[in-house]
C-alpha cells in the first residue's frame, strides 16, 4: 500500500534535530494530539523498517503536518536527506492519542528532549483555562521551540541538565515543586522513561488525570510485529500491552515502569 506525501518544507532545529512538513490532506484531517507516523526512510533495502515519529503540529487549513525527529540512527540519518518537494512515504496517523481537556481545566505538561515535540500539539489543541508547560533539555543548544511552547502556554518552564539555561538540573525538580502549589487537573508527559516515571507516581499518588506517551522501538506500527511491547497492570497481575496500537499513549496508572 502506498501512503505518499509531499514534503513542503524541511528545517534544521538544532544539531541533530530536523524537521520536515508534510503535505497530507488524508493525515492533516484526521490526527489528535499524541498520535504517530510510520515513516519510511528508504526506498532501497536500506533502513527496511518504517520509523515512528510523533505529529508535532498539524495546520489543517494548509493539509500540512509537522514532525521533527533526531537522528541517531540509519534510517533517521537517510530522512534528513529528504528535500522540499520530495515524496516521503507515511503511514498514519496511528496508535491512540491523548484524551483532551476541558475548557475550563487546568493542564500541564512535562516533557524531556525529543518526548517535548507531541506536547506542543497537545497544547495547541487545548482550548482550556490554563496551560503550563514543563521542559527539560541537555543543554542550551538543545532547545527547540521555545518560541512555540511560549506562545501557546500561560508559563514555561525551562531546565538544562548543564544549568546552561534555565533552571539546572532535571525538569522534574521544579514540575514537582510546583505540584506541591497547584493541583491541575490533568497533567501529560512524554519523554525519558526516569522522567515519566516520576511524573507518573505523583500524580497517581494525588489523584491527578495523567496521561504518558511511550516511546518504544517500533517494527510495523500497527500491532501486528509485536516489538514494541510494554508491562502495564492487569487488575493484581500484569500483561504486556503493544505501543503503537494499545497506545502510544497510557493512563499513569496502568503503566509499570
Amino acid at each position: 500500500m502506498n501512503f505518499d506525501t509531499i514534503i513542503r518544507k524541511t528545517e534544521k532545529l538544532s544539531e541533530g534535530i530536523y524537521l520536515i512538513r508534510l503535505h497530507s490532506a488524508r493525515i492533516a484531517s484526521k490526527a489528535v494530539p499524541g498520535q504517530f507516523v510510520n515513516v519510511r526512510c528508504s526506498d532501497g533495502l536500506n533502513a527496511y523498517l518504517r520509523r515512528p515519529i510523533s505529529i508535532c503540529r498539524v495546520d489543517r487549513k494548509n493539509n500540512t503536518v509537522d514532525i521533527v525527529f533526531m537522528n541517531r540512527g540509519k534510517g533517521t540519518n537517510l530522512l534528513c536527506s529528504f528535500a522540499q518537494g520530495d515524496t516521503l512515504d507515511a503511514m498514519g496517523p496511528l496508535g491512540n492519542g491523548f484524551t483532551l481537556p476541558k475548557e475550563k481545566e487546568r493542564i500541564a505538561v512535562v516533557g524531556g528532549g525529543i518526548g517535548v515535540f507531541p506536547l506542543l500539539y497537545l497544547l495547541e489543541e487545548s482550548h482550556c483555562a490554563c496551560k503550563t508547560a514543563f521542559l527539560g533539555f541537555r543543554t542550551k543548544e538543545a532547545i527547540v521551540l521555545q518560541d512555540a511552547f511560549h506562545r501557546t502556554a500561560q508559563k514555561l518552564v525551562i531546565a538544562t541538565d548543564d544549568g546552561s539555561y534555565g533552571t539546572n538540573g532535571l525538569i522534574t525538580a521544579p514540575f514537582m515543586a510546583w505540584l506541591e502549589a497547584e493541583r491541575p487537573d490533568r497533567v501529560y508527559s512524554c519523554g525519558p522513561a526516569p522522567m515519566m516515571k516520576i511524573v507518573a507516581r505523583a500524580c497517581v499518588q494525588k489523584g491527578i488525570f495523567c496521561e504518558v506517551s511511550m516511546e518504544q522501538r517500533m517494527g510495523c506500527g500497527i500491532g501486528a510485529c509485536l516489538v514494541c511491547a510494554c508491562k502495564v497492570q492487569d487488575g493484581d497481575d500484569y500483561q504486556y500491552a503493544h505501543v503503537c496500537k494499545d497506545g502510544p499513549v497510557f493512563p499513569a496508572e496502568r503503566l509499570i515502569f
